[in-house]
């Protein structure tokens, strides 16, 4: 038996209908191309399994006994695969016609090129953060100061639809959907399981390009990102695992002294996060509130 062009590897925890609707696109928008599907389930309890074996029989399924995270996941899906290619699409992500193949002939068109990734797009048709240099202290500051929503452009790294539709060389591209050559994801070792969630995406196309892959952009592949499915049944965490996984990836790449800056930054930020939504508590007549930002597992 011949072995599909593109294996597609999705991640679930807890997206039962996203997934639905995700699984829907890929049947609509990518027919024409040879693949198979492998959905890796991280416990959900929504009745995601039931779902798929219902009515997807032929998506193959990987089921965790528990959340082992999005990156060891995806690890599973590919060690299970057998494509030429693979597809990493988020549960919350759903393909819009052609973008598949307008990354395919892109990633063909280029024996040096490993990794690909689409132009996101919001449920309304706005765009989304798709691609960006790769972060830094002075990034991290303005995001973290939300300075970087009123400098964006000489003063914050462009990420907008400025492009004019061409395909073009990034140094990362967000995760949400990625074809990457089978052979390059080997070559790297897969995504770095020491992140549980975030940034996983970063540290892979900082390792394809030191190995000498190209990471490119390709815009005329437009994705639906709808962004947190996954992460909306564990609010509380969300946030503390995004900014122990940026401190990881600061301290392998830039090292420790750079990590404890950024650390720093974190806490200084969130402290005043929080003393202000205390006092908006105490001026509101001390209504219920819930701290903003847990910061839970930061060590460096």
């Amino acid at each position: 038996m011949l072995s599909p062009e593109v294996s597609v590897i999705i991640v679930n925890f807890n997206t039962r209908d996203l997934l639905a609707v995700c699984l829907d696109s890929i049947k609509q928008t990518a027919a024409n191309i040879d693949l198979e599907i492998i959905v890796v389930d991280n416990a959900s309890t929504d009745g995601s399994l039931a779902m798929l074996q219902q009515k997807y029989p032929c998506v193959r399924r990987i089921s965790n006994d528990s959340n082992v995270g999005f990156a060891r996941a995806n690890n599973q899906g590919a060690a299970a695969s057998q494509g030429k290619y693979l597809l990493l699409l988020n549960s919350d992500a759903r393909l819009t016609l052609n973008s598949l193949q307008s990354m395919l002939t892109l990633m063909e068109a280029n024996a040096k090129v490993g990794l690909v990734g689409a132009q996101l797009r919001n449920p309304d048709g706005s765009f989304q953060a798709s691609h960006s240099s790769f972060p830094n202290l002075w990034q991290e500051f303005l995001i973290l100061s939300t300075l970087g929503r009123k400098l964006h452009g000489a003063w914050y790294p462009s990420h907008g639809p400025e492009d004019g539709g061409c395909p073009h060389g990034a140094d990362y591209v967000e995760g949400a959907c990625l074809l990457i050559r089978q052979q390059a994801y080997q070559a790297v070792g897969g995504l770095d399981e020491g992140y549980f969630m975030y940034s996983e995406d970063v540290e892979l196309c900082y390792e394809l390009r030191e190995k000498g892959w190209q990471v490119w952009y390709q815009p005329q592949a437009q994705v639906i990102h709808l962004g947190g499915g996954s992460s909306q049944s564990r609010r509380p965490e969300r946030e503390a695992d995004l900014y122990c996984s940026r401190v990881r990836f600061f301290k392998r790449h830039y090292g420790r002294a750079a990590a404890y800056l950024l650390f720093g930054q974190m806490y200084a930020f969130t402290a005043v996060k929080i003393l202000a939504h205390k006092a908006l508590r105490l001026l509101s007549h001390g209504r219920h509130g819930r701290p903003v930002m847990p910061l839970r597992r930061l060590t460096i």
